[in-house]
């Protein structure tokens, strides 16, 4: 059943949205990629700086996408969605919002603690903010890595919420993220 108020979010809501998931695609592909290479491989050096840059680029438009969030009402949800899913809704996106500041703060501290710099898109050097540290360098990646699992599975029921509604409930919830769906 349809809502009778029917909104799409924003372009710019739409851009960042599927910008990000591209990127965070991208930076989950080339992180598991990397990990099978070598160390001294000239490829894995550059998988590693590609890496960063996404993930650098990640934060920065989490942070834009969370400042547009909070300056701009999203669509509501029909109010043929239960509580239950609303709250799930609520929490799952909380989570999303939480991984994809914590992966690259995670990733750029690990950098750190483990003294290799952060040269965003090869020009521009991030400070260090941890002082190089090995035990401290462990934990940051045991975490950046479970992080990203995480980050996994909260896209998986993120997905597959999207895709009830599209094609069970047939409430056009996934028609105000995606440009091309037309609301029936």
């Amino acid at each position: 059943m349809a809502s009778k108020n029917f909104e799409r979010y924003t372009s710019l809501a739409v851009i960042l949205h599927w910008l990000i998931a591209l990127l965070l695609v991208w930076g989950f592909t080339l992180g598991w990629v990397m990990e099978g290479i070598p160390k001294t491989s000239p490829d894995k050096m550059q998988y590693v700086s590609w890496h960063k840059w996404i993930g650098v680029t990640v934060g920065f438009l989490v942070i834009v996408r969370i400042a547009w969030r909070i300056t701009h009402q999203p669509p509501a949800l029909p109010n043929t969605v239960p509580d239950w899913q609303r709250y799930a809704s609520h929490s799952v996106h909380a989570l999303l919002y939480f991984l994809m500041l914590a992966i690259p703060l995670t990733g750029y501290f690990y950098s750190s603690a483990a003294g290799r710099p952060v040269v965003y898109l090869g020009l521009i050097p991030l400070p260090p903010i941890i002082a190089p540290n090995p035990d401290l360098k462990s934990l940051l990646k045991t975490l950046h890595v479970t992080f990203n699992y995480m980050l996994l599975g909260a896209l998986a029921l993120h997905i597959a919420a999207a895709l009830k509604h599209h094609f069970i409930d047939r409430d056009h919830i996934l028609a105000r993220m995606l440009p091309f769906l037309k609301k029936r």
